[in-house]
């Protein structure tokens, strides 16, 4: 019997419902793999940060095997200003010299990933972090752009530096963690095919580690609602055909295109559902995982 405190019945009842209702959801995600990619945006204050570890930590102890990926944009962003170094992007992505990829590697596999892998396991977990060189988890390949300009009418092909997109996924290491009550945080880190780092971009990067592991469920974890409709309306469910005719038809516009190019690939190697939701909501992984409710835009085959 626990000891007494100062809730009240209807209070302990309320939470009984919670847990409940909560019960047909843990069943369902019972011993399934979850990629969770929290975003550099998403990432928020220091309370945002620690309730997201608390939720990661619940849901493996509710049963499910979380997979964090992070980014770090941001951070990246406010380092390389300190240290004096000019960031340019070209096609949404950050050009990455020589001494920006160093810069790149020491935030994202360095401080951004010990300061999540600290916020999980002070909340009662067990995170290991690591980054795509690992075990040579991910090896990337060189990334290619080409800029249309205004006009349309002439197209250039823009070299991004070190920039990378997974071109192989070994899930050696993630099968020996899994399912031992550990929880592995990964950052988009990659070893080049041919030698050297990659920055790879953390959807890309994270889209590629929950199809090479057959995710039941991959998150990403942004700062808007979800996909959004013309009306700005939150869209709860899409299809790969709807998604398709949406960025058509100019709907899917921006940013949200890659992400969602993002969801295709990985729905498309086998996972089960994507979903596209805001991380600054609190509890917003259990939310959608875990209640009736939902919380973004589910993306499936």
């Amino acid at each position: 019997m626990t000891e007494p405190h100062s809730q009240s019945v209807s209070e302990a009842q309320h939470e009984a419902e919670v847990l409940a209702r909560a019960l047909p959801h843990m069943q369902r995600y019972d011993d399934a793999i979850v990629v969770v990619k929290y975003g550099g945006h998403a990432m928020g204050s220091e309370d945002v940060a620690r309730t997201f570890a608390s939720d990661i930590v619940l849901m493996e102890q509710s049963g499910i095997n979380p997979v964090v990926v992070h980014g770090g944009g941001p951070q990246i962003g406010a380092m390389l200003s300190k240290l004096g170094i000019k960031s340019e992007f070209a096609a949404g992505l950050r050009i990455t010299d020589k001494a920006t990829v160093e810069i790149v590697e020491m935030v994202l596999a360095g401080s951004i990933n010990k300061q999540i892998v600290g916020f999980i396991n002070e909340a009662g977990g067990k995170a290991i972090g690591l980054c795509g060189k690992d075990g040579n988890m991910v090896r990337a390949r060189k990334a290619n752009r080409v800029m249309v300009s205004a006009g349309g009418d002439d197209a250039q092909e823009v070299d991004l530096g070190f920039v990378g997109e997974p071109d192989t996924v070994d899930t050696t290491v993630l099968d020996q963690i899994l399912g031992r009550e550990l929880i592995p945080v990964l950052a988009p880190v990659a070893a080049a095919v041919d030698g050297g780092t990659y920055n790879v971009n953390a959807d890309t990067f994270a889209g590629a580690i929950a199809g090479a592991l057959g995710a039941k469920r991959f998150l990403l974890l942004t700062d808007v609602p979800g996909v959004l409709d013309k009306n700005k309306q939150l869209i709860p469910r899409l299809t790969i055909a709807e998604a398709h005719a949406l960025i058509a038809d100019g709907t899917i516009s921006g940013g949200m295109i890659p992400k969602v190019e993002t969801c295709i690939y990985a729905l498309e190697k086998g996972v089960e559902g994507v979903v596209i939701l805001d991380g600054k909501v609190p509890h917003a992984v259990l939310l959608e995982l875990l209640t009736d409710h939902g919380a973004g835009t589910l993306i499936t085959r």
